[in-house]
């Protein structure tokens, strides 16, 4: 079997070196780009299989590069990952091409499945249908939705929120309560 590959799209080095070791070991080729630039550079001159592109680069969204890499291949599995989970963020990337969206911190063997589709997050929440959402958790796509009005802007995320910048700083840090 000809081992498939895998473009990595992430910006912070030891996380993508981490990962591409992990992936590697597990018979894939990988191929790690730190930017958009990289990534599109990487895309031009070599073919994937599968691409893993974190969300957020640097302050910069990586869904425009979801149209460019499915251009090359059509039949490229696409998963994006992210440290700021939301159905807002989830549905325009799935919109785009992705075939599974990944909240971090997540590892080779999430990142496969995910990838791969063996396991989807639909699937996980099936049980789930139907169960009201949290508080919580409608604050936090709430706060995601408004955020990504503002184009990913803070300050103005947090005017109209009525909410101090700094709160909102923390509770984007922490990660998303499940339900």
């Amino acid at each position: 079997m000809e081992a498939r590959r895998i473009l990595l799209v992430e910006d912070d080095e030891i996380f993508g070196r981490v990962v591409s070791r992990a992936l590697q070991q597990r018979g894939y080729e990988v191929a790690h780009a730190l930017s958009l630039d990289a990534a599109n550079g990487t895309v031009s001159t070599q073919g994937f299989d599968l691409a893993v592109l974190d969300l957020n680069l640097g302050g910069h969204s990586s869904l425009p590069l979801i149209p460019t890499l499915k251009q090359h291949n059509p039949r490229m599995r696409i998963l994006v990952l992210t440290g700021y989970a939301s159905i807002a963020t989830a549905v325009e990337a799935i919109k785009l091409g992705a075939d599974n969206y990944l909240a971090k911190p997540a590892d080779a063997d999430e990142i496969l499945t995910a990838l791969l589709g063996e396991n989807s997050p639909a699937q996980e929440d099936s049980s789930n249908i139907g169960e009201p959402m949290s508080v919580r958790r409608l604050e936090w796509e709430h706060i995601q939705k408004v955020l990504k009005e503002n184009d990913g802007n803070i300050s103005e995320t947090a005017r109209q929120l009525k909410m101090h910048r700094r709160t909102l700083q923390r509770k984007l840090q922490k990660r998303p309560v499940a339900r």
